[in-house]
């Protein structure tokens, strides 16, 4: 009788499961959900050995080490991208030269998300994994159960894999934002970033809470009887099946019909709940993608309408002014919150006050702003209106809106600078950033933290922070033993950082990661950096006699000084640099641009620079080769224009001696 009440409780949780999430249709009141689901739990509490995969309760969350590679058993693919309408019409013309009438599209929105892959065995989950390099991702399964969109088990007993986009709906990011704002958090720049950091939790009662949903899209079905023979039939197969697919897919006759679907959701698309960035348009007959197949990199079957970046007006409220790490004061335009590609807009960054001037941007304008990438606003002008003379022409500060120290500027340079070391916003920006992940990399210490320990008196400089104890940020705001572990175990598992790292942290003027890099390559450790002199860094390529006087400068600090002395002595070693390999790319530059199959833009970075070669991140005429990757942008067009060599991920592999 047991097994029969667990049976029902499980059928019926799963069924409003299944109401709620995917149909958007609950047909219970919370109350008597939490009635049944507590009920499960209870006797699964009490008779362990009846708790099976597939029961709801196992959608509470768990902590992870960390996510291990897996290996796709079925390649994920990227798509080729059309930002114009001829361009699409131009691929179907292809599509019916070949096959000589007219081919059936299916038109799907392109969901702003993260891919993922989802396998089943006799209908029940049992492993799901990052996109990763398509070849290779991170098995996520624990923080997909945590997401109610994903069935636990289907509707029959089958095996198969599914591909989705894993999303957050733009309420609930809106939500985690107004959260995070209030404890002093890290915001999220959009819902595809909020749902990655979401996703990529170890503790996994963490992506429990962030309301995620997925929409699946694409089945791959080995060992299905009577498979289903379109695209569109394979839609509503995994719909049957109890997966949640996008309500406004479409089926077309024509390239004509797949570009008025893509005009009607050009601005439809802001009325939805979620992300979508451009439509994806299908050949609809499964046996016609079979015959067609693959690029290298990408379905010759399908493409994917961008749409345009959108452009909306909004008034400037008013400027606010921060400290950065390096003592620039960087002005902000607070706006009137307006909708911008689909997000709240609030603010936006001026650069600086030659920006401000050039814009001739004064508080109360209407200006035109725009997200580069969707992701970035950016003030693209001041709308003409009768008022704008009338208002008074915006003047730089003179002293530090922190400290009120006078303000500085250099020679050359367009910032303004607080120059006072003990300002408590220059202190704060330069922890920040030691912290953060192209520096040390420390887990868990965003500006919250920072602002408290700092408010305390518990830090002043980043050697602080390894001197701290669990009981010490026990005493912070919010913060438990279970955070306050995390935190200490962060900043412990950063002194043995690489010292690339360790360089880009010590914020040297004129030191980013690319030189760091550099310098961790040539020197090897701390120490022998530390007694370099001018004349032999000003030879280093890629260095120069500027930055060269700024690392000097930077190690005969005294206060620099005291720092790198205290940080040795709590223990705090950068790992010396991986030495070269092969000197292959000795004396050449490589550009890397668009995204790669085989391996990140990191990665191939890290074989040129193995492999005696160097990467910078512009285009000139000292660029000896550019890497170029799908989806390559202004960096390839300008390489061609420079006549500068471009090699594919293939003729790079094959210069390194490596099969693809």
């Amino acid at each position: 009788m047991l097994n029969i009440r667990i049976q029902y409780l499980k059928d019926e949780i799963n069924k409003h499961n299944y109401n709620y999430y995917v149909n958007d249709n609950p047909t219970i009141s919370d109350y008597e959900y939490d009635k049944l689901f507590a009920e499960l739990k209870q006797i699964e509490a009490e008779h362990p050995e009846l708790v099976t995969p597939d029961s709801p309760t196992q959608r509470v969350g768990s902590v992870s080490q960390r996510f291990l590679p897996f290996t796709h058993k079925h390649r994920l693919y990227s798509l080729d991208n059309t930002y114009n309408y001829e361009d699409l019409k131009s691929w179907y013309t292809k599509l019916q030269q070949e096959y000589g009438s007219e081919i059936e599209l299916v038109c799907e929105l392109k969901i702003d998300g993260l891919a993922i892959a989802l396998t089943y065995e006799n209908g029940i989950f049992v492993r799901g994994v990052t996109r990763g390099d398509g070849i290779t991702g991170e098995e996520i399964t624990q923080n997909l159960k945590t997401i109610k969109a994903i069935p636990l088990k289907l509707k029959d007993k089958v095996n198969l894999d599914v591909r989705g986009e894993i999303y957050m709906p733009k309420s609930s990011f809106e939500k985690l934002n107004a959260e995070n704002l209030e404890k002093g958090e890290k915001l999220f720049a959009n819902p595809r970033n909020a749902a990655a950091g979401s996703l990529r939790q170890l503790d996994s009662t963490i992506t429990a809470k962030r309301d995620l949903s997925m929409f699946t899209y694409t089945l791959v079905a080995e060992e299905i009887a009577n498979p289903p023979q379109t695209h569109y039939d394979s839609i509503m197969y995994m719909k049957e099946q109890g997966f949640k697919v996008n309500p406004n897919i479409k089926l077309c006759k024509n390239a004509d019909e797949a570009v008025a679907y893509c005009k009607e959701w050009e601005t439809k698309r802001f009325d939805l709940d979620y992300a979508t960035d451009g439509v994806v348009i299908k050949v609809n007959k499964i046996s016609i993608q079979e015959d067609l197949g693959f690029t290298s990199r990408a379905p010759k079957w399908a493409t994917a309408f961008k749409f345009p970046p959108e452009e909306v007006s909004t008034v400037v409220e008013s400027i606010e002014l921060g400290v950065g790490k390096t003592g620039a004061i960087t002005p902000v335009a607070v706006l009137k919150p307006v909708q911008l590609a689909g997000s709240t807009v609030s603010r936006a960054s001026l650069h600086n006050f030659d920006e401000i001037k050039r814009l001739d941007l004064r508080i109360g304008d209407t200006v035109l702003i725009k997200k580069a990438a969707e992701i970035i606003p950016k003030v693209i002008k001041v709308a003409d209106t009768p008022n704008h003379e009338d208002r008074p022409v915006y003047i730089p500060p003179e002293v530090c809106p922190v400290c009120g120290h006078k303000l500085e500027t250099i020679e050359g340079e367009v910032n303004l600078y607080c120059v006072n070391t003990d300002c408590a916003g220059l202190i704060k920006a330069k922890i920040e950033f030691w912290a953060s992940k192209d520096a040390m990399d420390i887990d868990f210490l965003g500006p919250a933290v920072i602002e408290q320990l700092y408010n305390k008196g518990m830090v002043k400089t980043p050697a602080d922070l390894y001197k701290l104890k669990i009981e010490d940020f026990m005493k912070l705001d919010l913060v438990k033993e279970k955070s306050a572990t995390n935190l200490f175990n962060a900043i412990q598992k950063s002194k043995t950082n690489t010292l690339k790292r360790f360089i880009t942290a010590l914020n040297i003027k004129n030191i980013g990661k690319e030189t760091a890099d550099i310098l961790a390559r040539e020197y090897g450790t701390l120490d022998n950096l530390r007694n370099a002199t001018f004349d032999t860094l000003k030879e280093l390529n890629g260095i120069g006699e500027l930055t060269a006087k700024e690392i000097e400068k930077f190690f005969n600090n005294e206060r620099n000084i005291t720092l790198l002395n205290e940080l040795k002595s709590l223990g705090v070693e950068p790992q010396a640099a991986q030495q070269a390999q092969s000197s292959i790319f000795k004396g050449m530059t490589f550009v890397l641009t668009g995204t790669l199959e085989k391996m990140t833009r990191n990665q191939a970075s890290d074989i040129i620079k193995l492999n005696g070669g160097q990467t910078s991140s512009s285009v000139s005429k000292n660029t000896t080769y550019v890497l170029a990757g799908e989806s390559a942008g202004s960096k390839l067009t300008k390489a061609q224009n420079l006549g500068i060599k471009i090699l594919t991920e293939k003729d790079f592999l094959e210069m390194i001696g490596k099969e693809i």
